[in-house]
């Protein structure tokens, strides 16, 4: 959520930033918030001198000696007067609070000023290319024809069992993609030194509201009928681990890493990605959080990246960085890099992780706070990323290393965890 202060102080910075986000009535937007807030503000003062008045005639009444004097019974009635207005004062306060809370809580983070204004993904800027593009000397097959061929991947079953955007992993496929989870969180723990963390996967919409899936995105999420959600990525756990805290300076920073299945209902994707693996309801993904002083985000995002970018390297899978254009933001981001890997059925990269800043978005939202050195307390920042999702880096093993009789070369580092196999 915005800062409040930070938009009183600066309305015309906040209406800039919203227009470069293409977020539509964005200057009625912050010129209701500004006047809900002078409202509540006012109203808060009102009460509290009515409160102050009440507490001074309550003292006067209770050291006065004669409980049956008009003086004492008329102050009783001012108590009473004074009593049913703060009542009425707050059941203003409380709807003044309630409007502004339904704008606060559905307005996306700002940008930082490096990230590209556009509306959507043609203004992303490509930042970097990594590894080389395989040249075959044969026809090359997909993913899904791979895998149906050689009766590792089973969609059809899938369907049966669940519905479309499912898929069963068979035999040593499934084994692959074992192996790429226990391999990325080793990498992450070992080399980067994030904690290895084991998050539940099903949440209570506090938890939904403080990453910012709530209320905005909640058809894009499955929700339980007891009111509780399936995580759509394990930044939603992992973030909500410092929710309600004050953490201490040096507790800063903090690298939380997770493997989990997630869960997302894809609302507005049809037609999208309907063959194969790419889009699908229910998959893996190891996600990294970190929680750091806001004077590190910066750096941290550029961490973060690097961390993801290394296990593409691992893998020897050709990928581009891309620097997202503030129309195709998330809603909490400040500031995000894709890594697209390479896919080469559909001749494209594709995204294959995610990586952001939320500076003190998501902080605001669940009030998570630090001491900083002299004791004060601040909102810490947010940062997460996909360390990467398991799924589309199988299809990018799979199709990047095929071979002409179908067979998958896999690639070196996973030697060891696929138990001495290195062909499929």
């Amino acid at each position: 959520m915005i800062n409040l202060k930070n938009l009183r102080e600066n309305p015309s910075l906040y209406k800039k930033k919203y227009k470069e986000r293409f977020i539509k009535n964005s200057d009625q937007f912050v010129d209701e918030i500004i006047s809900l807030d002078s409202s509540i503000r006012q109203i808060l003062e009102k009460q509290q001198k009515l409160q102050e008045e009440r507490n001074k005639i309550s003292k006067e009444l209770s050291i006065s000696k004669d409980k049956k004097s008009e003086q004492f019974l008329s102050l009783s009635k001012k108590v009473l007067n004074i009593k049913n207005d703060i009542e009425a004062y707050e059941k203003n306060l409380s709807e003044q609070k309630h409007k502004i809370n339904n704008i606060l809580h559905n307005l996306p983070n700002i940008h930082l000023d490096d990230v590209p204004v556009g509306e959507d993904s043609k203004s992303n800027k490509e930042i970097k290319k990594f590894g080389n593009i395989k040249n075959f000397n044969f026809k090359i097959k997909s993913h899904d024809e791979i895998g149906l061929e050689r009766n590792l991947i089973d969609f059809d079953t899938a369907t049966k069992i669940s519905g479309a955007r499912y898929v069963i992993t068979k035999g040593n496929i499934a084994k692959l993609e074992r192996a790429l989870i226990n391999f990325m969180i080793d990498t992450h723990v070992k080399e980067f030194e994030y904690l290895e963390m084991n998050v539940p996967i099903i949440v209570n919409e506090e938890s939904m509201f403080g990453t910012g899936q709530l209320p905005k995105f909640s058809k894009e999420q499955f929700s339980l009928n007891t009111g509780s959600w399936l995580i759509p990525t394990a930044e939603v756990s992992l973030t909500n681990i410092v929710r309600d805290k004050i953490l201490n300076y040096e507790d800063l920073p903090l690298r939380y890493v997770a493997a989990t299945p997630c869960f997302r209902a894809e609302a507005g994707a049809a037609g999208k990605d309907t063959k194969g693996m790419m889009r699908q309801h229910q998959f893996y993904k190891v996600e990294l959080v970190s929680i750091v002083k806001p004077e590190d985000k910066n750096n941290e995002l550029e961490r973060l990246t690097n961390c993801a970018e290394t296990i593409l390297k691992k893998l020897e899978i050709p990928y581009r960085v891309i620097l997202l254009s503030t129309g195709d933001m998330g809603f909490s981001a400040e500031k995000t890099y894709d890594l697209e890997a390479w896919i080469p059925s559909q001749n494209n990269y594709r995204e294959i992780s995610s990586c952001s800043s939320c500076g003190q978005f998501q902080a605001n939202r669940m009030m998570a706070r630090f001491k900083d050195l002299e004791k004060k307390i601040d909102y810490v920042a947010t940062l997460n990323g996909s360390g990467l999702a398991i799924g589309r880096t199988l299809i990018a093993i799979i199709e990047n290393n095929q071979n002409e009789d179908g067979s998958i070369n896999i690639p070196s580092v996973l030697h060891n965890y696929m138990g001495g196999i290195k062909k499929i």
